[in-house]
């Protein structure tokens, strides 16, 4: 491709739709505008999406559908399709069709043309080229569902579904070559694998009867020929998830109302079918809401967050046994990438975006971090980085994106002025990339320009001139317990809790005072008579102390002839030579190199690591730094490689 093995990054907004191409740059990742791309100035851009094989990337502006090509020289436009109202894209798998949808809409009685018209439109991906069209009502499952080799093509319109052949023999969408019937409000799903798949079919129950799902084997869609079956109850919905090789289905159940009253959202519940025939419930260890669920790319294990906050994520085998339970969080969500051996578990939505990235291989926890008010996350086709996002709709102040490593760091940033829409990786062929080595290593990042949130307590106005914050962060109310009292004033019992405060922090100094006295090895004992003087004497004692200010005056008098007095009032002599602080502090300090030079950098290099230090405690706080006090602080790392230069040399 033109652009290597460095996946780039479109982006819809308010402004268009603009493809970007990251470069590093010291010790940061940038992002810069693919000068190869021409950027769509319209401002309504309803959808964009890059084909499965990163080919192709499509949008709506608004008054076509462009699509465009990845060429040896760049963007190549390859059709403008006539869809104003497009509001949904979407490829096939082998990024050979492109599908649209628009929303459904009837033409007025008075006109000639007839009364409904197509909304649902599949273009070939090559030329732009319409080869079908169709009414589809539905809002939710709009899409043709494909094998993987595209042979097979079904879709679900009104309560039939409907299949369509691709291969040698097969007509195409010119003819129906199936139909299975009876899925008013059911749905469809075909399995990934080899050919021809399994079809997966939920049918509703009614009038008091259960609801079922059923696996056929394509093309025997006769209701006696199922392959597995599975019937449960309280089931207003249900979502039907494969994993990649096809050999397991997981259905996810789900009622409007929940009858007992235990939750607002209605009841939940997981089951578990195979091709083979085996179908079981899943049985997890905690109640409350099913947050996700999500198959690991291998297809040999899958994921499940549920439960209360804080929240439980458990893996589960084929045979939905146990295999780990991951220590209690606030997440909500679940991310693989593209090679199964990390999991992202994400706290988004109501919660402050607490993220948190496992080593499966090692069930190891590598790292938890916070990216707030993020509403996207994808991971980066090579596996080893990420993008998370704020955009609108959800959030429309401080949009834009940032790019993660595994273990924590900050890549790179990027703030967008104005609402930011979308923003995806292009998409590369399995096998592109190798699986990426994980290890404990920590990567050097940036620090984010993107203000913290004030961990201070919130002081409502009223009471800001009469509350004070101690050192140790503890809130203090000065405000008297009855309006009308002075500021300050205090109750008989806070006057009494305050004085038995005192009395027990005054008896703690004397004892620990006493403690140290007793430790100074008798410091405070007589001092004995000398060999020198009379033997049946003892000494002589010391003479009264003088006050400091009487022993001040003597010594100015006394400047001139060498005598000082000390705190006893008696004269001494000044010593000569050098002086006692000369004496205590030794001799002078030596060079840390040898060289003048290098100390008086290294002095400096110190000083501005303690400056860091003091700007991360600030931005930790919530203060707002200038780009200034940033970027000094993404020159840590190089300080200190600089300063073991110094050393070693």
């Amino acid at each position: 491709m033109a652009s290597g093995n460095t996946p780039t990054l479109a982006l819809r907004s308010a402004k268009g739709v603009e493809v970007w191409k990251p470069e590093q740059q010291k010790q940061q990742l940038t992002f810069l505008p693919d000068a190869r791309f021409t950027p769509d100035q319209s401002k309504s851009c309803r959808a964009i999406v890059y084909s499965p094989d990163g080919r192709f990337l499509a949008w709506a502006n608004g008054s076509t559908v462009q699509l465009c090509r990845v060429v040896a020289g760049g963007w190549k436009t390859l059709a403008s399709l006539p869809r104003p109202k497009a509001c949904y894209l979407r490829f096939s798998p082998l990024s050979n069709y492109l599908m649209t949808w628009e929303t459904y809409t009837e033409n007025p009685a008075a006109t000639d043309l007839p009364k409904e018209r197509p909304n649902l439109f599949i273009y070939r991906a090559d030329t732009g080229e319409e080869v079908f069209s169709i009414i589809q009502k539905r809002h939710q499952d709009w899409q043709m569902h494909w094998s993987c080799d595209e042979t097979i093509a079904a879709l679900l319109v009104g309560g039939e579904a409907l299949f369509y052949e691709h291969g040698p023999s097969g007509p195409g969408f010119k003819q129906v070559v199936k139909r299975f019937g009876g899925l008013r409000n059911g749905g469809i799903s075909v399995a990934p694998g080899p050919s021809p798949p399994h079809i997966g079919v939920y049918m509703p129950g009614t009038k008091g009867a259960p609801s079922m799902c059923r696996l056929f084997k394509y093309p025997n869609l006769e209701l006696n020929q199922p392959v597995a079956s599975k019937s449960f109850f309280q089931a207003d919905k249900v979502d039907m998830m494969w994993n990649r090789k096809g050999t397991g289905l997981i259905l996810m159940t789900s009622t409007d109302v929940d009858t007992s009253g235990v939750s607002y959202y209605g009841k939940q519940a997981l089951h578990y079918m195979t091709p083979k025939g085996d179908s079981c419930g899943i049985q997890l260890k905690a109640e409350g809401p099913i947050h996700d669920v999500a198959w690991s790319p291998k297809s040999t294990e899958f994921c499940v967050v549920y439960g209360f906050m804080p929240a439980r994520a458990t893996l589960f085998n084929l045979k939905c046994d146990i295999v780990y339970d991951f220590e209690p969080g606030n997440r909500n969500s679940i991310f693989y990438n593209d090679f199964g051996n990390l999991v992202l578990f994400g706290g988004f939505g109501n919660l402050p975006g607490y993220i948190e990235t496992w080593d499966l291989a090692r069930r190891k926890k590598l790292a938890s971090f916070k990216a707030p008010d993020t509403t996207l996350l994808e991971w980066h086709p090579a596996g080893d980085t990420f993008l998370t996002a704020t955009t609108a709709p959800r959030l429309r102040m401080s949009n834009g994106f940032k790019v993660w490593h595994y273990s924590g760091a900050l890549l790179g940033e990027y703030d967008w002025s104005g609402e930011l829409l979308e923003v995806i990786w292009q998409k590369y062929p399995p096998g592109t990339y190798k699986v990426p080595a994980i290890s404990d290593e920590k990567i050097e990042g940036i620090v984010s320009a993107t203000p913290v949130a004030s961990k201070q307590k919130y002081i409502p106005p009223g009471a800001r001139g009469n509350v004070t914050v101690t050192a140790s962060g503890e809130t203090i109310d000065l405000r008297p317990p009855i309006p009308g009292l002075p500021v300050g004033y205090r109750s008989s019992v806070q006057i009494k809790t305050s004085r038995k405060n005192k009395k027990a922090a005054n008896k703690a100094a004397a004892a620990a005072a006493a403690a140290a006295a007793t430790a100074g090895g008798g410091a405070a004992a007589a001092v004995p008579a000398s060999e020198g003087e009379t033997g049946g004497e003892t000494a002589t004692a010391p003479p009264p102390a003088v006050p400091k200010k009487q022993a001040a005056k003597k010594n100015a008098n006394n400047a001139g002839t060498g005598e000082l007095a000390n705190g006893n009032g008696a004269a001494t002599t000044k010593p000569s030579g050098p002086s006692t602080n000369d004496v205590a502090n030794g001799p002078p300090k030596a060079s840390p190199t040898g060289d003048p030079n290098k100390d008086k950098k290294i002095k400096a290099i110190h000083k501005k690591l303690k400056d860091i230090k003091l700007l991360k405690e600030k931005h930790e706080r919530g203060e707002t730094l200038v780009q200034t006090q940033i970027v000094k602080m993404n020159s840590e790392s190089q300080l200190r490689k600089e300063l073991e230069e110094l050393k070693v040399a």
